[in-house]
């Protein structure tokens, strides 16, 4: 049995969780790709996106149901060789329904990796501060991917991008070995639930739902809202970088509070300021309110998922709810993209930007509840 507050293993855990969502941090020019290189419409590349984030979602809600009765370790290799054989498939691919296809694929061993490594780390000891050592590198990652887009395309193509995938993934079988095989393997399996109300527990988990589908509605056009406001491919992927390294500030911003402010007021700044920001996308968009709105919302994003993740730890130590707010954070990402897809012909980017700063509202309403709960308690 591998001790899942050892170095050895959050380290793991944290590089694993990075190759996790490896293609979705980089979604905004990983969708300009699409359209740029393959000839797709903006709408079938959200919807590509949508169909990879799908499949993300798929494998996290099962893995909500299953994960306490399987071998982790063996979990974490069958999704690692899911990434990289789907990653290696979709090269040469245009086709829009095969391509969809592959990259729904490719998102269910994406989703497995995610939710067992999130879980995980609901398990350690001090949950705020590591959530945000996942986020930090998660965001060090995507920060120096999007600046790099522009270059990988023009230099290797998407051919050689989804190449990179594939490696990336493959060099997570490193890192398995000194995981817990199963929740029977740390401490915190001993633990009794915790007795929250159950209509508390349901509208938290409501709330991590609709604040990640507010994310996921913004996220896979911001690339392609910027260029609307006429920027260049370079600008906004600098803007989009600097977002990132923003993004690295929020997160790290649990990682040296943990709860010394709570829970309940980061969040509130993080989930309100997040609508402000997209708040400024609305109408004719210049290039520093695009650089002032990509900033906000990345900051105060990655503020709140570590203190998200760590409320639904708090409601049950023994990491069962954590598993299903991991699902509804994917849920969430999957649905947004095919909000956002199904709106964009309809109302444009206003449309679409306008719906995500509707959810982030009815988030906060949603959250309250069990903030104020844990706050108490």
């Amino acid at each position: 049995m591998n001790d899942i507050n050892s170095t050895r293993s959050i380290s793991a855990i944290v590089y694993l969780a990075v190759i996790g969502p490896c293609v979705f941090i980089l979604q905004p020019g990983f969708v300009q790709g699409l359209v740029a290189y393959l000839g797709m419409t903006e709408e079938q590349a959200g919807l590509i996106a949508s169909y990879e984030m799908f499949g993300i979602a798929a494998t996290t809600v099962l893995m909500s149901l299953l994960a306490s009765r399987l071998n982790w370790r063996g979990v974490l290799r069958a999704c690692l060789a899911l990434c990289v054989v789907g990653n290696l498939a979709s090269i040469g691919q245009h086709d829009f329904a095969t391509l969809g296809v592959l990259r729904f694929l490719t998102g269910l061993g994406s989703g497995g990796l995610v939710s067992l490594t999130f879980t995980m780390m609901g398990l350690t000891a001090r949950p705020d501060r590591n959530f945000g050592y996942i986020v930090v590198w998660v965001l060090t990652y995507g920060a120096f991917g999007l600046l790099a887009m522009p270059w990988a395309f023009a230099t290797i193509g998407m051919s050689g991008v989804l190449v990179f995938f594939a490696l990336f993934c493959a060099t997570g079988f490193l890192f398995v070995g000194p995981l817990p095989a199963s929740s029977n393997s740390t401490a915190a399996a001993a633990a009794q639930a915790s007795s929250f109300p159950i209509s508390t527990r349901l509208s938290a988990l409501a709330g991590v739902l609709v604040y990640n589908t507010a994310v996921g509605v913004v996220w896979a056009y911001l690339f392609l809202v910027g260029l609307e406001a006429g920027m260049g491919e370079q600008e906004v992927a600098n803007a989009l970088t600097f977002s990132q390294f923003l993004g690295i500030a929020g997160a790290f911003l649990p990682v040296v509070l943990e709860l010394r402010y709570g829970r309940a007021a980061p969040l509130a700044v993080g989930v309100l300021g997040g609508a402000a920001s997209i708040y400024l996308l609305l109408g004719e968009v210049g290039a520093t309110g695009y650089w002032l709105a990509v900033g906000g919302f990345n900051l105060l994003w990655n503020l709140c998922v570590p203190y998200l993740l760590a409320m639904m730890a708090a409601f049950d130590a023994r990491g069962r709810l954590v598993v299903h707010g991991v699902s509804m954070q994917f849920v969430g990402y999957a649905v947004g993209p095919f909000i956002a897809a199904s709106l964009l012909g309809v109302g444009g980017y206003d449309l679409v930007n306008g719906v995500s700063v509707a959810l982030f509202l009815l988030s906060a309403v949603l959250l309250a509840p069990g903030l104020l709960v844990q706050r108490r308690g």
